[in-house]
């Protein structure tokens, strides 16, 4: 404090002072203004073009950029006080290390404005949910890796050992995979749900003993809705070790009725009772046109008339087959065909005397 002259602050010049103060807000006023044309010009010019890209990028990038260029502008009105070797490397260590912040930001910034403008219009098209999903672990994963390069170009700068650094992140890095061994599996499966497509949200599938509709796909886990309304969890690498049934992929659910009439029913009834079954089965909407009935056993207790018919894909299953069952009630107790159970007749045989 004692060296410290008001005349020159630090051993600099009032004069040197006043110039570096002066070009500061200078580069200060131009980043501002750099910052008004591109918000209010040039976003203007853009909004007349028939892509959205130029218009995205434009407000993503106006801050960065006057940032940017304010950051240089500053950086090299300071070179005006003439520091010495020392000084001068210590301030361009900290503007490069500020630069690549600005810079890595607007990296970020335009990766963003690419997802949005390419990836995420195509993505929307699609019916399954787990490539929503994973548009955000992308835009994390491209980021970081954005700043990760930052980070280390900027320690390099600043005479730090990366080699060591990154070595060490390496053991720590392994030592995580191999703590993390089940996430990693789990992610893997999502990303084979994400590629095969087994199945997509709303499908009805049955797997490791469970059957339940899909509710949520995600990254680590499927979450499914049982018949009985509980939501179960499963994690996802189980889809990549277990069997998937889909059900709601059949073409057509395929139905077997087997009913059985007394042995009073002559063979008229039994025409009768297919001829029935056939009117009832193709009156029904939700039913394909191909239906088999036939008489095909004598039972113990019965005479077996089998009905086989197919449910499209996308009808009530449960409300077509009790609308075909309530009507072959209904028509087989006005046709008075009788439907057997089982029965046994005893034969008793008197002693002579």
């Amino acid at each position: 404090m004692e060296n410290f002259s008001w005349q020159e602050p630090f051993g600099i010049q009032l004069l040197d002072w006043g110039i570096t103060a002066g070009l500061i807000t200078l580069s200060i006023l131009g980043a501002k203004v750099i910052f008004w044309l591109l918000s209010k010009v040039i976003s203007k010019l853009a909004k007349k073009t028939k892509s959205q890209l130029d218009d995205l990028l434009i407000n993503l990038l106006e801050k960065p950029i006057a940032y940017i260029l304010g950051s240089i502008g500053i950086w090299k009105s300071l070179s005006w006080l003439q520091l010495g070797e020392i000084g001068q490397s210590r301030i361009d260590k900290f503007f490069f290390i500020v630069l690549l912040g600005f810079i890595a930001w607007a990296i970020t910034r335009t990766i963003e404005a690419l997802i949005e403008s390419y990836l995420v219009p195509i993505i929307e098209k699609t019916e399954s949910d787990l490539d929503d999903q994973l548009i955000p672990i992308l835009r994390k994963v491209l980021k970081s890796t954005v700043w990760i390069m930052a980070i280390i170009l900027g320690l390099n700068n600043a005479g730090y050992d990366v080699g060591a650094i990154v070595a060490g992140l390496g053991i720590g890095g392994l030592a995580l995979a191999l703590a993390a061994q089940d996430s990693v599996k789990n992610l893997f499966g999502g990303f084979t749900i994400f590629v095969d497509k087994p199945f997509k949200v709303k499908d009805r599938i049955k797997i490791s003993g469970f059957d339940g509709a899909v509710e949520e796909i995600g990254i680590r886990s499927t979450r499914i809705r049982t018949l009985d309304g509980r939501m179960v969890t499963i994690p996802n690498s189980k889809f990549s070790e277990s069997a998937i049934e889909n059900i709601s992929s059949e073409p057509s659910r395929k139905v077997v009725l087997n009913l059985g009439l007394t042995y009073d029913t002559k063979s008229d009834g039994v025409k009768e009772a297919m001829g029935l079954l056939k009117d009832i089965v193709n009156s029904k909407e939700g039913v394909d046109e191909k239906v088999f009935v036939g008489f095909n056993a004598f039972n113990d207790s019965a005479l077996n008339v089998i009905c086989v018919y197919y449910i499209s894909p996308g009808a009530d299953i449960l409300g077509v087959q009790t609308e075909i069952n309530l009507e072959i009630l209904d028509k087989f107790a006005h046709a008075k065909l009788d439907f057997a159970f089982p029965t046994q007749t005893l034969f008793i045989e008197k002693d002579s005397e």
